[in-house]
């Protein structure tokens, strides 16, 4: 990216002035070396987002922002429907709730490396992964409705965890607001057979250890310590939430027009808020939200019948669950005055900070767990949320971010190849596709550590652990 057309406000701080039909800046929180990597497209995006009808205060990009679909990948931007605001399925994504979920295991490292290629193939046997991978549960329609209505809480009461999961999930395991008859029956259609699986590309299961520490209150309230293992779960809503965004992103296009919209780019498309289109997008977004978290449930009581081969009595309570595609209804300050707004987090992950009342108790003291997921080979990291002043509506980074297309990647590197040298490092791939493992190899990715700091630098969140990978399912 052209720094000459950013003003540079604090060491890990760009903004991007208003020009042409922008409403408000752009806002970049990196690195100068990250900023002049990204692509140009991030700023055009930046600028297209900033332009949307209703948008306040200022279009944001993460530190791990790249080029997506309408919005940039780590794209924030929060409307106000007293404003004429709008929601953008392309400010939400395909993948709709794509998100992280951590587990505590109890174990230490010595006891997972003596049967770590034993659990490795475990976990693989268990956990469906890859293009088109279907579980073995299956719903009908009127289970469809009730899993998009009750999302985790739905799973739960299925048999698939425990209550105490609810308290440490986003929104308590469920969403708000969902509405099952906005999904088409192609949508439904699509997930029947998808529910606890990872899918494909850059969704896994892995399991880590906890490397390093660098807050020691927030690491107590989380319960992690130095050598403790997690199981790390990246995935969302599936075939779902791919036709969800489909479909109303073919609407959203044709119907701008007659609501006074110009779009500077047909893939920002977008309805007021207050219109049925609007209205009838919300509810079948928060559907698909029901959809992502009822998915990672069901995973997590695979990952925990998993591990119990092999450990028998263990528990695994979760540590926390966080997506990071959605749009939410929040309450912000706006120069001092507290506001309602939608949030639209693209690849950016909410960041509540100490003393939220949406958190578990046990957490408000040090704020909301962020957790970043690495790829495959690198570190991931556990954050807290309010690492000063609220940024971009109290959001964060969600990984590390891509460097380079899943084009490019097969063009540099082979599966197998991959495979074989993270074996070197003691490090366990267990994947349905050679392919999939090339387009997401390690060095496909910025950083994730140099994002992580910028992150930390900007005040968007707080480094509280490191954690390195020791086997990876992959999608």
């Amino acid at each position: 990216m052209n720094l000459s057309q950013l003003h540079q406000r604090g060491p890990f701080e760009w903004e991007m002035p208003r020009h042409g039909a922008m409403r408000v800046p752009g806002v970049i929180f990196a690195s100068r070396e990250l900023v002049e990597a990204m692509d140009a497209k991030v700023g055009e995006q930046l600028a297209n987002v900033a332009a949307l009808p209703g948008i306040v205060d200022a279009a944001y990009a993460m530190p791990d922002a790249h080029w997506g679909y309408g919005f940039p990948i780590g794209g924030v931007a929060a409307l106000d429907p007293e404003e004429g605001g709008v929601v953008s399925a392309g400010g939400v994504g395909f993948d709709i709730s794509c998100g992280v979920r951590n587990l505590h295991t109890g174990l230490t490292l010595d006891e997972v490396e003596r049967v770590k290629e034993r659990l490795a193939d475990v976990l693989y046997r268990r956990i469906p992964a890859g293009l088109g991978s279907t579980g073995a549960f299956h719903l009908g329609g009127a289970e469809i409705g009730a899993m998009l209505r009750g999302g985790a809480k739905w799973a739960v009461e299925q048999g698939f965890g425990t209550p105490a999961d609810l308290a440490r999930i986003e929104e308590h395991g469920c969403m708000a607001g969902a509405v099952p008859a906005e999904v088409s029956a192609e949508a439904k259609h699509r997930q029947r057979n998808e529910m606890g699986t990872l899918g494909s590309g850059n969704h896994y299961l892995e399991v880590q250890v906890v490397d390093a520490l660098f807050d020691a209150k927030a690491a107590q309230a989380y319960g992690l310590a130095e050598g403790d293992v997690l199981v790390t779960l990246h995935c969302g809503s599936r075939g779902m939430g791919h036709q969800i965004g489909t479909d109303f992103l073919r609407e959203m296009v044709i119907a701008a027009p007659r609501a006074g919209i110009a779009l500077s780019d047909r893939e920002l498309a977008c309805a007021p808020l207050d219109s049925d289109l609007g209205q009838s997008y919300l509810g079948a977004m928060r559907a698909a939200i029901n959809c992502a978290l009822a998915n990672r449930q069901i995973l997590t009581q695979l990952a925990r019948d998993a591990f119990a081969e092999l450990f028998p009595g263990i528990r695994m309570p979760l540590l926390y669950d966080v997506s990071h595609n959605t749009c939410k209804e929040e309450q912000h300050f706006i120069a001092g005055e507290r506001r309602r707004l939608f949030v639209h987090r693209k690849g950016a992950t909410r960041a509540f900070g100490p003393g939220h009342p949406e958190l578990p108790e046990e957490y408000r003291a040090v704020g909301q767990p962020v957790l970043i997921g690495g790829s495959m080979g690198t570190t991931s990291w556990v954050l807290a949320g309010g690492g000063g002043p609220e940024h971009a509506f109290a959001s964060a980074c969600h990984g590390a971010g891509r460097a380079m297309s899943r084009h490019e990647a097969l063009q540099r590197w082979q599966g197998r190849s991959v495979v074989e040298e993270l074996a070197r490092r003691g490090i366990l791939i267990r994947s349905p596709s050679l392919r999939g493992v090339a387009e997401e190899a390690p060095l496909a990715y910025k950083d994730v550590d140099a994002v992580v700091e910028a992150a930390e630098q900007a005040g968007l969140a707080r480094r509280v652990a490191q954690l390195r990978p020791l086997v990876c399912v992959k999608g």
